[in-house]
Order: C-alpha cells, then structure tokens, then sequence
C-alpha cells in the first residue's frame, strides 16, 4: 500500500507546482514559456523524489535521459511529469495531468493520475469509483488536436460520438468519470503516457490492452508503445468487433 500512497503523492505535489508555475502565464511568462518550465520542474521535482525513496528502483520519465540501468531492474517508475503540454499552455483548460506509475515485473501495478486544474488525484491507493454508464449511444474520447482516422471509422461502426480531449491520463479518467465509454489509440504512443492511466483504470474494473487484446508491457528497452484501449467491462466485445473490422 506505501507505493499506491507515495505515488499519489507524489503526482500531487507535482501538479500543485505546475498549478503555481501556470499562473505565471497571466504574469508575463509565454505559453511556450510555462510549457518548457512544466516539463522541467516537474521533472526534476519526480526524479529527485523518487530517487531519495526508493534509491534502488529504475526510473523511466518522458523529460529525463533513458538509463538502461533500468531494465535490470524487477521495480520502475514510469512517469510524465507533464501530460498534455499543449493544454497546459492554454489558460483555462483542464484536460492536462501528471502521471506516476511503479511498475513490477513489467506491469502496471501503482498509479496515480493527477488532474491539477480539476484538484483530483485519482490512484490506485484508493480505486476510484466507476460512474455508471449514460443512456445514449457510445462516446469515444480521441485526441482534440490529432484524431486518428481510424478512429474515426471504428466511431462509425458503433454508431459512436467522438469526445475531443487533450493528455491521455484526462482522456482514461473521463471513462472513470462516466464522461465517455473507451479510448482508443492507434496513432503512436510511449510507455509514460499509459502506465499510470492503465494502473488507475484498472483498479476501477475498466478493461485496458493493446488494440489487438494483448497486454500491455513495460519497462521494455524501447518504451514506444503506440497503441492502447479502455473501455468499460459491457462494451469490450463490441470494441474489439469494430476494431477488428477496422484492421488496426
């Protein structure tokens, strides 16, 4: 339980210091400005933390130079300090997060996703609870700047709406919060933009794998990992149908 409560923390406090970072943005700073500073400080603030608790753990961050050290390791921590940068730059906006994931043995096991501008850490140290499903047709969280085609086309074979959103952690939590039935990318993703939204999912009973259902593995000696889906237990298998017949 430790790892479930530091990870949680620790996207905590890496979320109140972006949250006194972006109102610099009204101060003079530039958007590209906070944008470059988030991704730093945040950075630093983890892998300085993450260091000092668990010195003989790896660590695999989206700001930081890989260290193949880590593969010898059995415990990683996955990490973006700063999910969805463009939205981060943007007063006003909502969907940006902080990501912190252990992972053991190349699963996803402790993870927090934290959603600075909505003052929510949602973790594996306490599940949140899954919102109960709206009547209505399907709705498919896609990226708000990059929406795959294919996507597209899977959001025409179930009669689907699409629901535009930017970082991948507020996209996963929108289904945890009954804002939006599954997540579906195709289009290129890394290790770090994942882990820590799959580890929270998860704990909720929401399905989370590869587009093809296999599993999705970290801590690998390249950490691309360009495809993911989340959805919810009911609509797996119309998912998976549409996906098939979509040939991702």
């Amino acid at each position: 339980m430790a790892d479930h409560l530091e990870a949680a923390r620790l996207a905590g406090e890496a979320g109140r210091l972006l949250l006194e970072l972006r109102t610099g943005i009204n101060a003079g700073l530039s958007p590209d400005e906070a944008r470059h500073e988030g991704d730093k400080r945040s950075h630093q603030f983890l892998a300085r933390a993450i260091a000092e608790l668990y010195p003989h753990d790896g660590l695999l961050s989206e700001e930081g130079a890989d260290n193949t050290e880590r593969l010898r390791c059995e415990r990683v921590w996955i990490v973006d300090p700063l999910d969805g940068t463009r939205e981060f730059g943007e007063p006003g906006r909502s969907d940006w997060a902080v990501h912190v994931c252990l992972s053991v043995g190349s699963r996803a096991v402790a993870g927090a996703v934290a959603l600075p501008a909505l003052d929510m850490v949602l973790s594996t140290a306490e599940p949140p609870r899954l919102a109960t499903r709206a009547p209505g047709p399907l709705r498919l969280v896609v990226s708000r700047t990059r929406p795959p085609a294919a996507v597209e086309r899977i959001a025409k074979l179930l009669g689907a709406e699409l629901v535009p959103m930017g970082s991948a952690g507020a996209k996963a939590m929108a289904i945890v919060f009954g804002q939006a039935d599954a997540y579906i990318h195709a289009g290129g993703q890394y290790e770090w933009d994942s882990a820590a939204p799959v580890a929270v999912v998860r704990s909720t009973g929401l399905h989370a794998s590869r587009t093809d259902g296999s599993a999705l593995v970290y801590n690998q000696p390249n950490p691309w990992l360009p495809d993911l889906v989340i959805c919810r237990p009911e609509v797996v298998e119309p998912v998976f149908k549409a996906l098939a017949e979509t040939a991702l």
